[in-house]
């Protein structure tokens, strides 16, 4: 059952797409708290505090981005979105807020059953989650006008699904968008595209897409392009397309401050972007210098913003990701930070940006937004919505123009973003322990809608090591996002800059082997509105080992994954909570065998990738060609022609052309082992 409780007049953040039938109207004077699992309520001078039991055992699964582990309990979060590109793994804020988390008690307390509790603001919420071991939850919410919506349910994923259900369908990406991308801050040019496109096709890994990041912009002015470096996009990206590869650019909030510039001079003229007190456009400085932010929370704006992403689709472009749409600010007249930005950021933001944390709550008390209601709002109040209200304006931009799906990946985000786009989880680092971090927060976003998601792949920042990118390929062949993205003034980070490149075309051979099954799973999650990526605990919730378990993960309904996390390993152990199958990836083949439930000591070679598969369940795997391992892209990829792997006698595939945007459980298909 699903409750919503109204406290004050809530901003509408566009997180749930269907109504809660029970719903009621909370007033501080009640005294009847138990109407959900709140011990006390309280409105504070800056808005209201909840407390809540946290009984010993209990796990507390969600917050979507959050760092930490799968379980939350223990930790302090803050749902306020914070460009920090050197996050650690402690930090109580990233790049966007989730504001739902389930508590799940063990398998005998009592009776008891689990809740989920989805705390719908806009503004900076605490999550205290028994972080003082005094068994109390803690929330405190910097406003008092809040939807709360309360969920129960006779198991997590019972929880979850009503949850996924009320806050509407993920996105659908083209199938291409599930093959493997390559990026870099760097990329920026024709010829950087076509060195790239190249190498990869010489040294024989396959390849998707690539991303162009700000430098292909004409001075980082967002829908421009720069003649010099692209002299004709829609040329290349034919070029690309013949091969099998897309391109995908990417698109900043901030729209430079520049007369004669037709996207600012539109804003202007209708009064489109954010205002300071005085009620004239607020100026900050980002990578093209100083730039004014669009006020997304009006509809008129968002088409206005979305229409602005012909000038990319017109060039045959089918893709395109956000970033800096915290939003991001390097300096404003009246912080005062970084100075000296009059000369041009576009020529001394790469060094400052490394020095300063960049987003600043100064600049957010003196930016307002006018909302359709005719309200008044400043920005700090409604901040956590602005990046997914972007990725909301450009994910209906993209649909008006693309004719068939398209992608889309966004920095920022917010619950009901997901039904736009997805989501990738900002400037990590090439460190083992976001690798593992990486690992763990795959479920909470998962819970939050966001089902095609993933992770830099090999860490954004620092100088990622040929171990370190092979084992992280190694599980982002089970995310539906996978891309390599490095920083500027890092080293090489293609899978051919490591030397002997045979050990990454085995791993990334897996990746389109696995991919019949990976967007079959993908699909019907999202049409179900269903989990994809869930830890052990959800399939196995009587299962105390699995329970504590967050290092492996199960994919679909059939799959499950132990990843090499740690430095230096030539295998792990691995528990499983019933007999299945092992199934070794190795040199382009696999090699299964049927082992029992339990723990085990399992040898992984570098060069290969060892999963399990559910007893009485299979997946599908597709056919290698005869001349290599795998597929160069999908574009050659027949998800048909497939083989299963597994006990199972059967698999239902979901199948269809990749591409339509007409998509239904109609295209499932009953595969049978053939005898």
């Amino acid at each position: 059952m699903l409750y919503e409780y109204i406290f004050g007049r809530p901003i509408e953040t566009y997180a749930l797409a269907e109504e809660i039938q029970y719903s009621r109207n909370v007033s501080i004077d009640q005294e009847d708290a138990d109407f959900f699992p709140v011990n006390a309520f309280a409105r504070i001078p800056d808005g209201l505090l909840f407390k809540s039991d946290l009984p010993k055992g209990d796990f507390v699964y969600g917050l979507g981005e959050t760092m930490r582990g799968i379980n939350k309990r223990g930790g302090r979060y803050i749902s306020y979105n914070t460009d920090d590109a050197h996050h650690r793994v402690d930090m109580p804020s990233l790049y966007s807020s989730h504001n739902w988390f389930v508590i799940s008690p063990p398998s005998d307390a009592s009776g008891r059953k689990p809740y989920g509790l989805f705390f719908d603001t806009p503004a900076r919420t605490t999550f205290d989650l028994d972080s003082d071991g005094s068994e109390t939850a803690r929330v405190k919410v910097e406003s008092q006008d809040l939807r709360l919506v309360y969920v129960t349910g006779e198991t997590v994923v019972d929880v979850c699904r009503q949850f996924l259900q009320v806050i509407g369908r993920s996105f659908l990406p083209p199938l291409w968008a599930f093959g493997f991308g390559q990026s870099r801050w760097g990329y920026e040019s024709s010829r950087d595209v076509r060195r790239v496109a190249a190498r990869y096709q010489r040294e024989g890994l396959p390849l998707d897409y690539i991303c162009l990041d700000i430098g292909y912009m004409d001075r980082f002015i967002d829908f421009t392009i720069n003649p010099k470096k692209i002299p004709d996009l829609k040329a290349l990206v034919e070029e690309m397309k013949v091969q099998g590869i897309r391109l995908v650019p990417i698109i900043d909030a901030g729209i430079k401050v520049e007369p004669g510039n037709p996207v600012y001079d539109e804003g202007i003229r209708n009064g489109y972007f954010v205002t300071n007190e005085q009620g004239e456009p607020f100026k900050a400085a980002v990578w093209p210098g100083m730039t004014h932010f669009p006020d997304f929370f009006k509809a008129n704006v968002r088409r206005w913003f979305g229409d602005w992403y012909r000038v990319l689709t017109r060039c045959g472009i089918e893709g395109v990701w956000n970033d800096m749409n915290e939003p991001s600010i390097f300096y404003s007249e009246r912080s005062g930070r970084l100075g000296m930005v009059k000369m041009g950021l576009n020529y001394v933001a790469p060094r400052l940006a490394e020095k300063y944390a960049i987003s600043t709550t100064e600049d957010y008390q003196h930016m307002y937004h006018h909302l359709d209601d005719g309200t008044k709002r400043r920005h700090h109040d409604i901040h956590n919505v602005f990046g997914a209200l972007m990725t909301r304006a450009s994910g209906e931009g993209l649909n008006r123009q693309v004719e068939g799906r398209y992608l889309l990946f966004s920095r920022s985000s917010y619950i009901g973003a997901h039904r736009y786009g997805g989501m990738w989880t900002g400037d990590n680092y090439s460190s083992w322990a976001h690798l593992r971090q990486n690992v763990k927060q795959m479920p909470g976003l998962n819970m939050c809608g966001f089902l095609y998601s993933g992770a830099d792949t090999g860490g954004f920042g620092g100088n990622c090591t040929r171990e370190l990118l092979l084992r992280w390929l190694a599980f982002s062949c089970f995310t539906p996002l996978m891309r390599d993205h490095s920083a500027t003034r890092t080293r090489d980070q293609e899978s051919y800059a490591f030397g002997d490149t045979e050990d990454f075309r085995r791993i990334l051979s897996l990746r389109y082997r696995i991919l019949p099954y990976l967007y079959s799973e993908f699909m019907k999650a999202a049409l179900r509105c269903d989990l994809l990526i869930r830890p052990l605990s959800f399939d196995f919730p009587d299962d105390p080992t699995a329970r504590k378990i967050e290092d492996q993960l199960m994919i679909g309904e059939s799959l499950m994954i132990a990843p090499v996390v740690q430095e230096g390993a030539e295998g792990r152990m691995v528990y499983l909570p019933e007999d299945m199958s092992q199934v070794r990836y190795a040199a382009g083949q696999f090699f299964v065998e049927e082992v029992p439930a339990g723990m085990r000591q399992v040898q992984v070679p570098i060069d290969q990738v060892v999963f399990y598969i559910r007893k009485g369940k299979a997946i599908v795997a597709a056919r290698a060609p005869e001349d290599r391992f795998s597929a160069e892209n999908t574009k050659e990829l027949d998800l048909s022609d497939v083989e299963l792997l597994g006990t199972g006698e059967t698999y239902s595939q979901y199948l269809d052309d990749g591409i339509s945007k007409a998509c239904s459980l109609d295209n499932i298909r009953i595969v049978q082992r053939k005898r």
